[in-house]
């Protein structure tokens, strides 16, 4: 059915809504008082703007008020979002950044990078554990199969996304990527922490080789670096397990290790 095909009533919600989206390129609906239609443009803009900013705080905090209001309102205006929940406009925004906006010289390098990194504090801490591996909690982790929780993702990025702020902001990535593992722990908190390329390695393994026992994971980490003593690698993984184990990263071991 063509738009003007439509009953009229369909067509005045169409206008309507173009109108709230997009003010500036879509007219008023014929035959309602603009005053009316302003508290609809505001009410319905400021409740998008307000959950990006509280979503996004550190990247709201580093534009000033007119580029973050484009920022929002270009999102607001020409994305369509895929889901009604409140709590997925983030992960519609991010969809935004990354498939729809384009490259913008007026926009931060790291401003993808960092989004993400933000939304995934919110996105863990409504995360639901499907955990149902039975495990024995206190078990030998290098005898054992050590079990991740399936609420810690590991994440990698060109920026040091972790320290950007108002008194560092990157132009460039760092010749290295940046490694972090992001966790909920048993209290329901979400926690960061910084991963060198060993331990990032070691997470990878862990989820590679679910029924593997962290000694030959560590072993298989040594002969790749080639190091000359491979204990003292065993030895260091094991106290990066064990640190694991107490952030609720690692939850025990899996009762059918060999």
């Amino acid at each position: 059915m063509s738009a003007t095909a439509k009953p009229a009533f369909i067509r005045q919600q169409y206008a309507f809504a173009a109108h709230i989206r997009d003010p500036r390129n879509n007219a008023a609906p014929v035959g309602v008082e603009d005053r009316r239609m302003g508290i609809y443009r505001e009410l319905f803009f400021n409740n998008v703007e307000g959950f990006l900013g509280s979503s996004f705080p550190v990247l709201h905090k580093l534009m000033d008020e007119h580029s973050w209001h484009a920022l929002a309102r270009d999102f607001y205006a020409h994305h369509r979002c895929h889901s009604p929940l409140f709590l997925d406009i983030p992960r519609e925004f991010l969809d935004y950044l990354n498939e729809e906006r384009g490259e913008r010289d007026s926009d931060l390098p790291f401003m993808r990078e960092l989004a993400h990194y933000e939304w995934v504090e919110l996105a863990l801490s409504v995360a639901e554990n499907d955990e149902q591996t039975p495990l024995a909690v206190d078990g030998d982790l290098l005898a054992g199969a050590p079990l991740l929780s399936p609420l810690a993702w590991p994440l990698a990025y060109r920026y040091p996304v972790h320290r950007i702020g108002p008194d560092f902001q990157p132009r460039e990535p760092d010749a290295q990527p940046t490694y972090l593992l992001v966790y909920r722990d048993t209290r329901d908190e979400v926690g960061f922490i910084e991963l060198n390329a060993v331990s990032a390695r070691l997470f990878s393994l862990l989820q590679e080789q679910p029924g593997q026992c962290g000694r030959a994971l560590l072993q298989q980490i040594a002969a790749e670096l080639r190091h000359p003593d491979p204990e003292l690698v065993v030895q260091s993984g094991h106290a990066i397990l064990e640190e694991w184990r107490r952030l609720d990263i690692v939850r025990g071991i899996s009762p059918n290790t060999p």
